[in-house]
């Protein structure tokens, strides 16, 4: 058993204690945004944007291009979403948990495969597109960019993205060394599946008020 969590934490020890610091805080705030997501609640939006910002300057420290995007494109659509969810509809409505249009659908089609041709140049440009972990990467990314927009939008469907892309990121985190962000999206994985329950018990409720 110790090995074992030796075997999980040791990168760590090459790791500066800020760093370290500043990841264990990304995610708990992380958590918090899923949580709040979850539970329908706006503050779903500046949690996340305190997350995302942290993990776009560990990331980019830690050379992890792909994860990089996915974090920045996260903070620019939280900014987006706040907007939306907070949007009025009528006098007395904000806009509500709905299923995704067909337009909204080909929408999504069209951002993940510009999101894979995106990171995929992104890798090849830095010379690092040469093992599986960045093929992995490349596919996640896309994954989680259509989430976030669909989640920005308030659509259901945007937990499926979710619990596809946290189920995947589980072990390729883990691989690559950060298990503080595999354990994470652990506690994701099910965070999302209880959110897609609890937004579509909610779905033909009446509309959000402020």
């Amino acid at each position: 058993m110790i090995q074992l969590i030796d075997s999980l934490f040791e990168q760590y020890a090459s790791y500066e204690t800020a760093d370290i610091i500043l990841e264990i805080v990304a995610v708990i705030f992380g958590f918090l945004s899923v949580w709040f997501s979850k539970q329908n609640k706006i503050w779903v939006f500046p949690t996340g944007m305190i997350s995302t910002a942290i993990f776009v300057y560990l990331l980019y420290k830690w050379d992890l291009l792909g994860d990089m995007l996915i974090n920045g494109y996260y903070f620019i659509m939280s900014v987006y979403g706040w907007y939306i969810w907070t949007r009025k509809v009528d006098a007395t409505h904000v806009t509500p948990i709905s299923r995704t249009s067909l337009k909204e659908k080909r929408w999504s089609v069209l951002i993940f495969v510009l999101t894979l041709i995106f990171v995929f140049f992104v890798y090849k440009i830095n010379d690092k597109w040469h093992s599986w972990p960045a093929y992995v990467d490349t596919f996640t990314t896309a994954i989680f960019f259509v989430g976030m927009w669909l989640m920005a939008k308030r659509k259901i469907e945007n937990w499926i993205f979710w619990i596809i892309g946290d189920i995947i990121s589980v072990p390729l985190y883990l691989y690559k060394g950060f298990a503080f962000t595999s354990f994470q999206y652990f506690v994701f994985t099910f965070i999302a599946i209880l959110g897609y329950l609890a937004w579509k018990k909610d779905l033909h409720k009446s509309p959000q008020t402020l």
